[in-house]
């Protein structure tokens, strides 16, 4: 299929949904092995990270937008209700899920640890490198978003207010200045040279060098595969201090409230 042509299916799917267009199995339930729990539940991977160099391509289980709807009504309804019963019936989805994101990212992380081991750093020395550079790229990104702020009020004549933008560009542009030169007395004094100078980005896996410009590390850390880590980790968070979820048995093929039958 043709570029143009793929991008014309799309949006028809976008338009139309995929289930009209025949792309979806229109009678699948939520329960059935075919169905991607990740995608009903939250986010499915395959679909977080399209177009980088984490893309996983097409996932090979089922994405219903009428079937995540339908999922997302039966979580609100037993909430509403308190029917804790199909609350924990629900839960298994969830679970699921969780367990599929979790496995993703220990998967990265297995990356990162052999990528250090390959740059004979520490994780503590790898981090505090990694941490310096994110700090340098979010500043410049602040310091570049201030000065356009200086020229923007500068021509409406807002003379006061844009002094006031140039001295907060200007205290950014000391404090990117003392990391940088943070970074570099870290860099010399562990004696990097060569491939040492390369760092692993200790949310997503990429390599990153204390060479790269401000507005490279910027990008990187504004990027889609980065900040896609960066979201599953903080959910990983989050369900870590909530803790496991209860569960029960799911419903009966063709019972009530069991999203269709399974097959």
């Amino acid at each position: 299929m043709g570029r143009l042509a793929e991008l014309q299916r799309k949006l028809l799917e976008q338009l139309m949904g995929a289930e009209a267009m025949g792309i979806v199995q229109a009678d699948i339930s939520m329960w059935d092995p075919k169905a991607c729990r990740p995608y009903i539940a939250g986010i499915c991977t395959h679909d977080l990270f399209t177009n980088t160099k984490m893309d996983l391509g097409a996932c090979p289980r089922t994405h219903s937008q009428k079937v995540k709807n339908e999922y997302e009504a039966l979580v609100k309804q037993a909430e509403d209700e308190k029917d804790e019963h199909k609350i924990h019936q629900l839960n298994n989805l969830k679970m699921d899920y969780e367990k599929v994101i979790f496995g993703f990212v220990d998967e990265c992380d297995r990356r990162i640890r052999a990528a250090q081991r390959r740059l004979e750093k520490t994780p503590e020395e790898n981090n505090r490198t990694t941490n310096l550079m994110r700090e340098i790229g979010e500043i410049e990104g602040a310091y570049q978003a201030a000065m356009a702020d200086v020229e923007s009020l500068g021509s409406e004549g807002k003379v006061d207010e844009s002094i006031a933008q140039l001295a907060k560009a200007e205290a950014l542009k000391g404090e990117k200045e003392a990391k940088e030169r943070e970074l570099q007395n870290l860099t010399e004094t562990s004696g990097a040279s060569g491939h040492q100078k390369l760092r692993v980005c200790d949310i997503c896996g990429a390599y990153l060098s204390v060479l790269d410009s401000d507005r490279r590390l910027a990008d990187h850390f504004g990027g889609k595969m980065h900040l896609g880590y960066l979201q599953l980790r903080t959910m990983m968070d989050e369900w870590r201090t909530r803790g496991p979820l209860p569960t029960a048995p799911p419903p009966a093929p063709g019972a009530p409230g069991s999203g269709m039958a399974y097959y």
